[in-house]
């Protein structure tokens, strides 16, 4: 089923660090995403499983959407899932927040993220931003 996700990032100056948060099942370095809550919109579904899965708030930059394929352990064994991620702005760090005991998370500048990022879902994705992070700084930029 299609989940909806964001990828949560700051920038100052030039650079660009983008948020991971380590998944709950194999450990691994993603991106927040989820399932659309019934009445949700993709937006209120990026805040919410932003604050949920890595503490933070901001602003979702909705005209830059990114659909992929994310793998995603299942009872049945690895399925393949579409996932529409956004850019989040990352505008307040919580100390605390719902999954704080189940996921840790981390910051790697946008030059570092594909050695962080689990390569197999996330390496095409973090190419995708990377192309689109002129536009992406550019329109964020309004809201520092």
């Amino acid at each position: 089923m299609h989940r909806i996700g964001t990828i949560p990032f700051d920038m100052k100056d030039d650079a660009v660090a983008l948020l991971f948060v380590t998944s709950q099942t194999r450990g691994r370095w993603i991106l927040p995403k989820g399932l659309a809550k019934k009445g949700e919109t993709h937006v209120q579904t990026c805040e919410r499983e932003c604050f949920e899965e890595a503490g933070v708030k901001g602003v979702v930059m909705e005209n830059f959407p990114l659909t992929v394929s994310i793998s995603k352990q299942t009872e049945d064994g690895k399925q393949a899932v579409p996932v529409t991620y956004y850019p989040l702005l990352v505008m307040n760090q919580e100390d605390h927040w719902p999954e704080e005991e189940t996921r840790e998370r981390h910051w790697a500048l946008m030059r570092d993220a594909p050695k962080v990022a689990f390569r197999e879902d996330y390496l095409g994705l973090i190419k995708q931003f990377e192309a689109l992070a002129p536009w992406i700084t550019e329109a964020a930029k309004s809201h520092k």
